[in-house]
């Protein structure tokens, strides 16, 4: 039996490495049992974060360069992420979850399903409360979409209510949840929107 596999992408700095933190403090509560696959374009840059945070144990954590096109590695040819979700799967025979970090991208990535089952996509605020609008097949298509960073709504002028409204709208009421990975807001709901969708399928 494999691990389910699920996918976070989004563009630079949105705050995915930072979500898959929080994630593992919320899965290592649960007792369930994670890996994480992590593409840089050209270094292990994301990977070495997680192995320096200590959640997990270092050879659960891959990382994959994805070269000059990091949506490549996740949708057109995901082959070298297959490859290292299998030796993750061969290697820990009671995984429940490898979670698949996209290189930053922008709001045109999206995952291929021979790759992950579920996948999420991650904005911020800081880039402006028009992103939804611009309907990015990374904002419309994903299962999940989370809008990271609401702490800083204030300081860069942004509307909340009006961005989640645009997002909703766009996703045709598709999920959209906030989160303020810094102070751990919004985290049980998104581990729990996963947890439903693979774990309890």
């Amino acid at each position: 039996m494999t691990a389910a596999r699920v996918g976070i992408g989004g563009p630079v700095g949105s705050g995915k490495t930072a979500l898959i933190e929080r994630l593992l403090e919320h899965f290592a509560q649960a007792d369930i049992e994670v890996a994480v696959i992590t593409n840089d374009l050209v270094t292990n840059e994301d990977a070495e974060r997680l192995r320096r945070n200590g959640q997990l144990a270092p050879e659960r954590i891959l990382a994959v360069q994805a070269g000059a096109c990091p949506h490549t590695v996740i949708r057109e040819d995901p082959t070298p992420n297959l490859v290292a979700a299998d030796r993750l799967d061969r290697q820990f025979a009671n995984l429940d979850i490898i979670l698949l970090e996209s290189g930053g991208d922008n709001l045109a990535s999206t995952f291929s399903l021979d790759l992950v089952d579920w996948w999420m996509f991650v904005i911020d605020v800081s880039g402006g409360d028009d992103i939804p609008r611009k309907r990015g097949p990374g904002v419309i298509k994903s299962d999940l979409l989370v809008i990271n960073k609401t702490d800083l709504a204030p300081h860069v002028g942004v509307d909340l209510e009006t961005m989640f409204g645009e997002a909703r709208r766009v996703r045709n009421n598709a999920t959209v949840l906030g989160t303020n990975c810094r102070a751990g807001e919004g985290i049980t709901a998104v581990a729990k929107e996963i947890r439903d969708a693979v774990l309890f399928r």
